[in-house]
């Protein structure tokens, strides 16, 4: 079958493209290999009318109400290649599927990159995080670690003072200069030089001198990559941010590549379920208006 819009990504952005696609009665296909980024966080917060709810369970519904209308085609696997030119796309599949189509949109998220402390990947979205949007408030205003990872840790350790008493780890990963030394002082943040050996228990960190300190929760400043190198093999440029790499589009969610859009965490930051939802809205209003008039994008 020949689709009007091909989404490689299934997630929170590449679903709510897909559902102004469908509701305009275009053919579309998804393709998701099931890798959502907040799969390790058993709730989502911050997101209106689901703050609370499991994340998987947004997740599912969603997906449920999208598979009620005809148009939608649902794959789930991964996605290779992506080859062609705008109006005449296929992406072949890992298990040599191929599918073509007039647009594709990825949506394939980003990759965190955390920094090399034994005991942070077993608890990230559990007890390590890079939101206080999406976490903050569940710690009830307890000691709050923010385990340095660059420049923005001083600007995260700052912001979360709102949500609790902060220690800034600087971990040996940053050199604090007077002013932002002073800055954070007058926040109320604490500064703790020495390196870390390693995070246990929940939220429990072990120094490299031997003491102990006990948090609520620990938030890490991320560097943020594309989870799939797809978008830029197709030729989509990316570009950096204060957060890591995207790729770039303009306001209308086109890349580079013409008839090849992006959205969701892997083309915007900040980063959350509402900004990858509203993006993946712009991003399928676009498309649709990209295919009804198609001398404008081309």
């Amino acid at each position: 079958m020949h689709y009007d819009v091909i989404i490689i990504g299934g997630s929170y952005a590449g679903m709510a493209a897909a559902l102004q696609l469908v509701r305009a009665r275009r053919p579309v296909l998804v393709i998701d290999a099931g890798e959502r980024r907040n799969r390790f966080a058993s709730h989502s917060h911050g997101f209106l009318s689901h703050d609370g709810t499991d994340a998987g369970e947004i997740a599912l519904n969603a997906r449920s109400q999208l598979q009620t209308y005809p148009a939608l085609t649902w794959l789930d696997g991964r996605a290779e290649a992506v080859t062609g030119q705008f109006d005449d796309f296929t992406v072949l599949t890992a298990n040599g599927q191929t599918c073509q189509g007039r647009r594709v949109l990825f949506a394939t998220g980003v990759a965190d990159q955390l920094p090399p402390v034994p005991g942070i990947a077993e608890r990230w979205g559990k007890t390590v995080f890079h939101c206080p949007y999406c976490h903050g408030y569940e710690l009830g205003r307890g000691r709050i670690g923010v385990i340095a990872t660059g420049p923005m840790s001083v600007h995260q350790a700052e912001l979360l003072t709102e949500w609790g008493d902060v220690t800034l780890l600087a971990n040996g990963t940053i050199d604090i200069d007077a002013q932002a030394r002073q800055t954070l002082l007058a926040r109320g943040v604490f500064i703790e030089e020495a390196g870390i050996a390693r995070v246990h228990r929940d939220a429990d960190v072990q120094l490299s001198d031997g003491r102990g300190l006990s948090f609520a929760g620990l938030f890490v400043a991320s560097r943020c990559e594309p989870a799939s190198e797809l978008a830029a093999e197709s030729g989509c440029a990316l570009e950096e941010t204060p957060i890591g790499l995207q790729v770039r589009t303009d306001e209308a969610k086109q890349t580079t590549v013409p008839g090849i859009f992006a959205c969701g965490d892997l083309a915007r930051a900040p980063h959350s379920v509402s900004f990858a939802v509203a993006d993946g809205v712009m991003a399928g209003i676009q498309l649709h208006r990209s295919l009804v008039w198609p001398d404008a994008s081309a």
